[in-house]
Formats: structure tokens, C-alpha cells, sequence
């Protein structure tokens, strides 16, 4: 299984979003997407959306919550769990990676940009009080938000 984070880190009613153009055979290229990453071998999912977020943006975010999850199986045949995430505290300079350039957006310009799939039920698991689940349903076929 593929662990991966993905966090929403609001303020002042924009989103910090992530324009990913540095990285080569990026299947994500010239996306706007989430904060976050794929898990080192000892991480918890916290700890490692806390390191993905310092690399990414250097912040360090204060009390993520937990929002819900999103799982599927990819071609290959692999499965995904992304952690979901959203984050209003911070501290830090903001500052571009090697991933590509952090932007501060607000919701209203999403329908303008390249966001990356499913953002729009990711950001209705966020925005929820519970804790959901996004998953692909091959029966369907279609994507299922439970919560």
C-alpha cells in the first residue's frame, strides 16, 4: 500500500496550494495541488504531513486535524491511503521547494486552475465536522464519500 498526506492549510479565507512544475515525469505537472507527500518507512501519517510540510512550504503547522481518507486501487494495481488533512495554524517563512512553487489561493479561482482530480470531494471532506471516507468503487463505477 501507497501512504501518502494531504493537507488544506487555510488563512484568511485562500488556501495554500502548490504549483508543481520543478520535478521531471511528474504525473502531477503544472497541477495545483495540496500540501503533503508519500510516508517515510517510520512515520506516522502526522509526522510525516509535519516533515512534508516543512519541505514543501517552511511552515510547521500547529494541530492538524484529521479530516477523513481517500483510497483507491491505481492501474497498476497498487492501492493509495491519503491521509486527509486541514490546517489554520502556523509559523515560518513561506518559500518554494523542489517540488515547485506555493501560491496562496482563494476557493473562487479553483474553477480557473488546474487542480489536481477529486479536489472538490477532497475539500468537501476537509470542510466537514466528521471524519469521511472518499473511495473508488469499481462496481459503480464511481467515486463514493461515506461521512
Amino acid at each position: 500500500m501507497k501512504n501518502t498526506t494531504l493537507c488544506y492549510i487555510e488563512k484568511d479565507g485562500c488556501y495554500l496550494l502548490l504549483h508543481r512544475v520543478k520535478k521531471k515525469n511528474d504525473l502531477n505537472h503544472n497541477k495545483w495541488v495540496g500540501i503533503g507527500g508519500k510516508f517515510e518507512e517510520t512515520e506516522s501519517p502526522e509526522e510525516c504531513l509535519l516533515r512534508e510540510t516543512r519541505e514543501e512550504t517552511g511552515l510547521t503547522i500547529e494541530h492538524p486535524r484529521l479530516c477523513g481518507v481517500k483510497d483507491w486501487e491505481g492501474d497498476d494495481g497498487s492501492r493509495y491511503l491519503v491521509a486527509l488533512y486541514r490546517a489554520d495554524r502556523f509559523s515560518g517563512t513561506l518559500c518554494a521547494s523542489d517540488e515547485g512553487r506555493v501560491f496562496w489561493v482563494e476557493r473562487s479561482e479553483f474553477a480557473q486552475m488546474n487542480i489536481i482530480w477529486n479536489m472538490k470531494d477532497v475539500l468537501c471532506i476537509c470542510d466537514g465536522e466528521g471524519f469521511s471516507e472518499l473511495y473508488w468503487d469499481d462496481a459503480r463505477p464511481g467515486w463514493v464519500l461515506l461521512g
